[in-house]
């Protein structure tokens, strides 16, 4: 897939508050960080480790009301990172691919 291919979505600057699941992570242990763009197809955000391109990863977002015009709706995004690059050597940049998603209902991790 070219470059060219995988940005024909677009793209929407955003800062919404994310919890991310790296592999081999114990249930309910996730890192917090906030996205710096999203798109239909993925999403890129800042952790203060590495994680390997290709891995599996896990996000849970809230998306605004301004997007979903029906209220704050928390969604799980599964995915696979498909690119890092180091930051001021303090911080790594993510671009995570979202191969499926679920929605959840209240708090809860359930599925709604």
């Amino acid at each position: 897939m070219s470059r060219n291919d995988r940005r024909n979505a677009r793209r929407f600057s955003m800062k919404l508050p994310l919890n991310v699941r790296l592999p081999n992570a114990a249930p309910g242990a996730g890192l917090s960080t906030h996205s710096e763009d999203v798109s239909s197809r993925g999403v890129y955000f800042f952790l203060p480790k590495d994680v390997k391109s290709g891995s599996n990863i896990e996000i849970v977002m809230t998306l605004p009301h301004e997007v979903t015009l029906a209220g704050p709706v928390r969604v799980r995004c599964m995915g696979r990172v498909t690119r890092t690059e180091q930051r001021d050597g303090t911080k790594v940049g993510v671009v995570a691919a979202i191969e499926r998603y679920e929605f959840l209902r209240g708090d809860s991790e359930s599925v709604a």
